[in-house]
């Protein structure tokens, strides 16, 4: 049996968002194979788009689902794995043979149903579609006013800025100078991941629109250092 594994949506390296046609369009190919699709939504998953999990954005429904993370809010540690009906089925008359040393941990399994309650009650992910097009909208102008803004990517609150040393090439901004920026951030009050020339927007999924556009304003700042260097080139 063959398995197609593939993030929500791509995180670390760089929050790539599909088109709309893609998560269709691997499903139909997968289920044409006989194939397995795990979509793994360790970092997108429990709200961060706007949705549950990533692939519901697309209404595609994998054979399997693995998630972590936004379970217990990363208060306690918890991963799992969702299966379709069809696999669970299967297994319903034979032994699944595995185990680990904190298997089902009732504590981090506790704090896994609570999260889910407050997601539900505070209806979170409205909140989040909610602040995900503020979001989006601020970015882009983000960008329509620095030079060194190569492109911006974005769904709910999973954005990144990819910063570059001269926009026709896409050449990424050098590494001294995205340092010197981290730093600039860091001065302000902003703690937030960089990582090589991307500038990740990925705050708490209850942060408040004037909190959001604060640290966006810090943001906007932080880049004339950037802009500088790109005129420069």
């Amino acid at each position: 049996m063959a398995a197609v594994f593939l993030e929500g949506v791509t995180g670390s390296n760089g929050i790539i968002v599909p088109p709309d046609e893609y998560w269709p369009s691997i499903r139909a190919l997968t289920e044409k194979y006989g194939i397995m699709l795990v979509s793994d939504e360790v970092m997108s998953g429990f709200g961060r788009t706007g949705e549950w999990f990533a692939v519901d954005n697309w209404g595609v429904v994998p054979d399997m689902i693995t998630f972590a993370k936004g379970v217990t809010s990363g208060y306690l540690p918890l991963g799992g794995v969702l299966v379709s009906g069809k696999i669970s089925t299967y297994f319903e008359s034979r032994m699944l043979y595995m185990g680990l040393t904190y298997y089902g941990h009732a504590m981090s399994c506790a704090a896994g149903v609570a999260t889910l309650g407050v997601y539900k009650e505070e209806n979170t992910l409205s909140h989040v579609k909610e602040l995900g097009r503020f979001l989006g909208e601020a970015l882009l102008d983000i960008k329509s006013r620095h030079e060194c803004v190569g492109d911006v990517r974005s769904i709910g609150l999973f954005a990144v800025l990819e910063l570059v040393g001269n926009r026709a090439t896409k050449q990424p901004i050098d590494a001294a100078t995205m340092n010197v920026l981290r730093a600039a951030l860091l001065q302000e009050g902003l703690s937030t991941f960089v990582n090589n020339n991307m500038i990740f927007i990925v705050p708490p999924l209850v942060i408040s629109k004037e909190d959001l556009s604060s640290g966006l304003a810090i943001i906007d700042r932080a880049l004339g250092i950037a802009d500088a260097d790109c005129v420069a080139k």
